[in-house]
């Protein structure tokens, strides 16, 4: 899937001229975290919920100290102020604001939002705003794909389809386990290294198209442990 196929394509958007109390009612009517800021068409700028937030600290906590101005430049000390005193949208807004292409895969979009610390993201097609996507969003294609019904595989594929899962990690090591598929069941023998491979191993197997259950019969490692010894007796003295 592509960002066009999960976004909201009815994006709640305000323009540059938007005032700070229109803002905060868009975003409260419309239970929205975030609002895009846009002029004929084009994304060019975002104001969330944070950065209205900001605006109720008491000055005294909101101002940087003397020696951090004394560090930061005239500019950044000039736009920061106009953020967080600013009464309308084109003030207050970010300004670098992170759009996608409504043909970006969706996997792209969730590493991009997780990457970059955000919770939604402008959806733009030839640079004009076509819808807007969320971490909901993602999470209701996930649920989706889940709950989507999957296509049969005979035993072989299945068991192809494992072992080449496991050629692409480097952590596994293929001729350890021996996978034996049966109605689609996979049955799982060999030796494990450890509770960790053990474990990716098993989802590895449970995510291949097709499998309706995975038996474990991997042999786990013996891990010495100084305090499991033999009750031997105690030496005795001369």
């Amino acid at each position: 899937m592509h960002a066009i196929d999960v976004m909201s394509p009815d994006v709640i958007c305000a323009g540059p001229d938007t005032s700070l109390a229109e803002l905060v009612r868009l975003m409260l009517d419309n239970d929205v975290s975030g609002v895009p800021i846009v002029e004929d068409g084009r994304v060019v700028g975002m104001v969330s919920e944070g950065d209205l937030l900001r605006r109720t600290e008491p000055e005294s906590e909101a101002r940087p100290s003397r020696w951090l101005e004394l560090l930061t430049s005239s500019d950044r000390l000039a736009a920061d102020y106009a953020k967080s005193h600013g009464r309308k949208a084109s003030e207050i807004m970010t300004r670098d604001v992170v759009t996608v292409d409504a043909a970006m895969p969706i996997t792209e979009v969730a590493h991009l939002l997780e990457a970059r610390h955000i919770k939604r993201v402008p959806v733009v097609r030839d640079e004009r705003l076509v819808g807007i996507i969320s971490r909901r969003n993602l999470l209701q294609a996930l649920a989706t794909a889940l709950a989507a019904p999957v296509a049969d595989a005979d035993d072989r594929t299945i068991r192809d389809a494992f072992y080449a899962e496991l050629q692409r990690q480097a952590w596994a090591t293929p001729s350890s386990v021996n996978a034996v598929v049966t109605d689609r069941v996979v049955h799982l023998w060999g030796l494990a290294t450890d509770e960790t491979v053990r474990q990716a191993i098993v989802v590895v197997a449970e995510n291949v198209p097709g499998v309706r259950g995975v038996e474990d019969h991997m042999d786990h490692p013996r891990v010495f442990d100084p305090l499991d010894r033999p009750n031997w007796p105690s030496p005795t003295r001369p």
